[in-house]
Protein backbone atom coordinates (compact mmCIF):
# COMPACT_ATOMS: atom_id res chain seq x y z
CA UNK A 1 0.00 0.00 0.00
CA UNK A 2 1.43 3.36 -1.04
CA UNK A 3 1.34 6.28 1.38
CA UNK A 4 -0.28 9.36 -0.21
CA UNK A 5 1.54 12.27 1.44
CA UNK A 6 -0.30 15.00 -0.51
CA UNK A 7 -3.67 13.49 0.40
CA UNK A 8 -2.53 13.15 4.01
CA UNK A 9 -1.79 16.88 4.28
CA UNK A 10 -5.08 17.80 2.55
CA UNK A 11 -3.98 18.52 -1.00
CA UNK A 12 -6.42 17.09 -3.52
CA UNK A 13 -6.10 16.95 -7.30
CA UNK A 14 -7.64 20.00 -9.01
CA UNK A 15 -10.49 18.99 -11.32
CA UNK A 16 -11.70 22.52 -12.10
CA UNK A 17 -11.71 23.38 -15.81
CA UNK A 18 -9.57 26.31 -16.97
CA UNK A 19 -12.65 28.11 -18.33
CA UNK A 20 -14.28 28.03 -14.88
CA UNK A 21 -11.06 29.31 -13.27
CA UNK A 22 -10.90 32.26 -15.69
CA UNK A 23 -14.59 33.10 -15.17
CA UNK A 24 -14.11 32.96 -11.38
CA UNK A 25 -11.06 35.23 -11.51
CA UNK A 26 -12.77 37.74 -13.80
CA UNK A 27 -15.92 37.70 -11.66
CA UNK A 28 -13.88 38.44 -8.54
CA UNK A 29 -11.96 41.21 -10.30
CA UNK A 30 -15.04 42.94 -11.73
CA UNK A 31 -17.07 42.66 -8.52
CA UNK A 32 -14.35 44.09 -6.29
CA UNK A 33 -13.59 46.84 -8.84
CA UNK A 34 -17.25 47.88 -8.85
CA UNK A 35 -17.41 47.78 -5.06
CA UNK A 36 -14.30 49.97 -4.81
CA UNK A 37 -15.69 52.51 -7.29
CA UNK A 38 -19.12 52.57 -5.66
CA UNK A 39 -17.78 52.73 -2.11
CA UNK A 40 -15.24 55.46 -2.84
CA UNK A 41 -18.04 57.56 -4.32
CA UNK A 42 -19.90 57.60 -0.99
CA UNK A 43 -17.22 57.40 1.72
CA UNK A 44 -13.55 58.30 2.24
CA UNK A 45 -11.12 55.90 0.60
CA UNK A 46 -9.40 55.11 3.93
CA UNK A 47 -12.68 53.77 5.32
CA UNK A 48 -13.57 51.99 2.08
CA UNK A 49 -10.82 49.43 2.71
CA UNK A 50 -12.78 48.06 5.66
CA UNK A 51 -15.79 47.34 3.48
CA UNK A 52 -13.72 45.95 0.63
CA UNK A 53 -12.03 43.36 2.87
CA UNK A 54 -15.38 41.90 3.85
CA UNK A 55 -16.57 41.85 0.26
CA UNK A 56 -13.31 40.20 -0.84
CA UNK A 57 -14.02 37.21 1.37
CA UNK A 58 -17.52 36.96 -0.06
CA UNK A 59 -16.20 37.25 -3.61
CA UNK A 60 -13.91 34.28 -3.01
CA UNK A 61 -16.86 32.21 -1.79
CA UNK A 62 -19.20 33.34 -4.58
CA UNK A 63 -16.81 32.91 -7.48
CA UNK A 64 -14.49 30.10 -6.35
CA UNK A 65 -17.11 27.88 -4.67
CA UNK A 66 -20.39 28.92 -6.31
CA UNK A 67 -22.32 25.80 -5.29
CA UNK A 68 -21.17 25.77 -1.66
CA UNK A 69 -23.71 26.28 1.12
CA UNK A 70 -22.11 29.59 2.18
CA UNK A 71 -22.22 30.91 -1.40
CA UNK A 72 -25.99 30.90 -1.73
CA UNK A 73 -27.93 34.20 -1.87
CA UNK A 74 -29.37 34.24 1.65
CA UNK A 75 -26.14 33.45 3.54
CA UNK A 76 -24.29 36.13 1.56
CA UNK A 77 -26.92 38.90 1.62
CA UNK A 78 -28.33 38.05 5.04
CA UNK A 79 -24.87 37.63 6.51
CA UNK A 80 -23.74 41.05 5.30
CA UNK A 81 -26.95 42.75 6.36
CA UNK A 82 -27.02 41.23 9.85
CA UNK A 83 -23.28 41.74 10.34
CA UNK A 84 -23.56 45.38 9.28
CA UNK A 85 -26.34 46.03 11.79
CA UNK A 86 -24.36 44.30 14.54
CA UNK A 87 -21.12 46.11 13.62
CA UNK A 88 -22.67 49.57 13.57
CA UNK A 89 -24.56 48.87 16.80
CA UNK A 90 -21.39 47.76 18.58
CA UNK A 91 -19.53 50.81 17.28
CA UNK A 92 -22.24 53.14 18.62
CA UNK A 93 -22.73 51.39 21.97
CA UNK A 94 -19.22 50.26 22.97
CA UNK A 95 -16.66 53.06 23.36
CA UNK A 96 -13.55 50.85 23.06
CA UNK A 97 -13.10 50.08 19.33
CA UNK A 98 -11.02 46.96 19.93
CA UNK A 99 -13.67 45.43 22.18
CA UNK A 100 -16.47 46.64 19.90
CA UNK A 101 -14.88 45.03 16.84
CA UNK A 102 -14.21 41.77 18.68
CA UNK A 103 -17.74 41.54 20.00
CA UNK A 104 -19.18 42.46 16.58
CA UNK A 105 -17.24 39.69 14.85
CA UNK A 106 -18.19 37.11 17.46
CA UNK A 107 -21.84 38.11 17.41
CA UNK A 108 -21.92 38.16 13.61
CA UNK A 109 -20.55 34.64 13.43
CA UNK A 110 -23.09 33.48 16.00
CA UNK A 111 -26.03 35.17 14.25
CA UNK A 112 -25.04 33.79 10.85
CA UNK A 113 -25.34 30.25 12.20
Amino acid sequence: MRFDFLGFIGIQPDTTEHKEKVISALGGFVSILLIILLTSHFIESSNAALIIASMGASAVLLFAVPHGPLSQPWPVAGGHLLSAVIGVSCFLIIPNQTIAASIAVGMSIGVMY
